[in-house]
């Protein structure tokens, strides 16, 4: 009974320290992180909507995913308030949509169904409604960071509940259910560089599969390109950058509403 006692206390410990950390012992530069993946992102979305012949830019791009993904694991293991962490983050996602739509040319005809002159609140209603037939990045970050604030108080049924509604519409998730997959990641191993390190480069490998590129005789697509954001997420750095928190709030919706007016210009 005392080694099924022991073997069960180490396996509770285990369990409770991979759903509810304390600490983050990976990358605590959460500033710095977050600037690389604004200016990551940057690039990305510049190189589909404004320079479209260099394909170099999109393949740098892939960085910025896997540090968002890092940072929402991060904030839910260090937010005091998980639900007003959470309300944020949906928040600038309600705001942002319609700019993403725009930015990055999501454009859909029920968009523009209703006269905005001959009806202009139902045309606000339907332009709005319609910019959501593909959801941005924000939404699968925000059901990630409602996985992660359920596993961290301890409602396992609500985590299982959400994952297996993102399993079920991960066709419609940018990035699908691998990116929640990748959140979880992050968040069961902040606590442990190394095997975080190890875990989160050969999930990317494994997520990476496709055609395109050929790299070591093997094929994979575009997302390879992400596997250095491992190293910049996992291992601990002594960099201390602190971003105000309108820049880290309000990058992407500025950055969106900047590029569908750039696009626009004759």
């Amino acid at each position: 009974m005392t080694v099924l006692s022991s073997l069960s206390a180490r396996a509770c410990g285990l369990l409770n320290s991979l759903t509810c950390p304390k600490a983050v012992r990976t990358n605590r530069d959460t500033g710095l992180i977050r600037l690389l993946a604004c200016l990551f992102m940057l690039v990305d979305h510049a190189g589909k909507m404004i320079f479209p012949e260099i394909p170099e830019l999109r393949l740098i791009g892939r960085l910025a995913f896997p540090m968002f993904a890092f940072g929402i694991a991060v904030g839910a293991v260090y937010t005091r308030d998980p639900i007003r962490y959470l309300s944020r983050i949906v928040l600038l996602m309600l705001i942002s949509q319609p700019l993403y739509a725009l930015g990055l040319d999501h454009e859909v005809n029920t968009m523009y169904a209703v006269s905005f002159l001959h009806n202009p609140l139902s045309a606000v209603r339907a332009f709005y409604i319609g910019s959501w037939s593909k959801p941005s990045i924000l939404l699968t970050l925000a059901l990630g960071l409602c996985i992660l604030i359920a596993l961290r108080k301890r409602q396992w049924v609500l985590a299982l509940g959400v994952y297996v509604l993102c399993c079920r519409f991960s066709s419609s998730l940018d990035y699908g259910i691998g990116g929640i997959r990748l959140m979880l990641l992050f968040y069961a191993l902040c606590e442990h560089p190394l095997a975080a390190l190890a875990a989160v480069s050969a999930y990317m490998i494994a997520w990476s599969g496709g055609t395109g590129y050929t790299l070591f005789g093997h094929e994979f697509g575009m997302r390879i390109f992400a596997l250095p954001a491992a190293v910049f997420c996992c291992l601990p750095m002594k960099r201390h950058i602190t971003l105000p928190r309108w820049f880290v709030y309000g990058f992407y919706p500025a950055h969106l509403a900047a590029l569908a007016m750039l696009t626009r210009i004759p």
